[in-house]
Formats: structure tokens, sequence, C-alpha cells
């Protein structure tokens, strides 16, 4: 079995180089397609980071007021820690430590 030296990326495709042979271009509609991939609009997205920021707002104040403390247990046992919720804000486009009500999307 040939093993994997590298894999990059081209227009449309990832390319697989293996120990053995040329490498292989693997066009990515084949793995991502358009039906899975949900379109957003420009206003959706400034909406999503605002809304990551206003959970920031909301965690950030009922932590201040020593309402919660920065671990999170929710009732089904899922314990996710204020460094794991950063990360999550971040990824939507917010910012735990400068959050941003800015309807303009900036």
């Amino acid at each position: 079995m040939s093993k994997v030296q590298s894999i990059t990326f081209e227009a449309g495709a990832l390319v697989v180089q293996t120990d053995s042979g040329p490498p292989t271009r693997w066009p990515i509609a084949d793995v991502l397609r358009a039906a899975d991939i949900p379109a957003l609009t420009q206003t959706q997205v400034v909406a999503i980071k605002a809304l990551a920021n206003l959970v920031v707002i909301l965690i950030r104040s009922l932590i201040a007021r020593d309402l919660l403390d920065e671990d999170f247990v929710d009732d089904g046992g899922m314990d996710w820690d204020l460094d794991h919720i950063i990360y999550a804000i971040e990824q939507m486009g917010g910012s735990y430590h400068e959050p941003s009500l800015d309807d303009a999307g900036g």
C-alpha cells in the first residue's frame, strides 16, 4: 500500500502525492457538494458575528456578577471551559476581548 507524502491544493482539486507514481488530483466537487454548504448572505454573516459578540457580553456580565464562573457544564454533562467558548466565538467572527456590535460588519 502506498503512503501519502503530501496533500496540496490546486484550483478545484486536492492533489495527493504518494511514494509511488505521479500525483493524483481529486476534484473538490466530488468531496463537497454545493447542496451540503449553505449559502450565507453578507447580512447573515454580520448577524452571526453580532450574535457571537452578544453572547460574549452576556458571559462576561454573568462572570462579573459572580453568577457564572469559568467552567460551563450543562445538564447533559457537556463540559465547556471558557477557552473552548472563546475559540468557538472567534470562529464565528466574534471577539471575546473586544466584542463589537457594529452592524456595518466591522
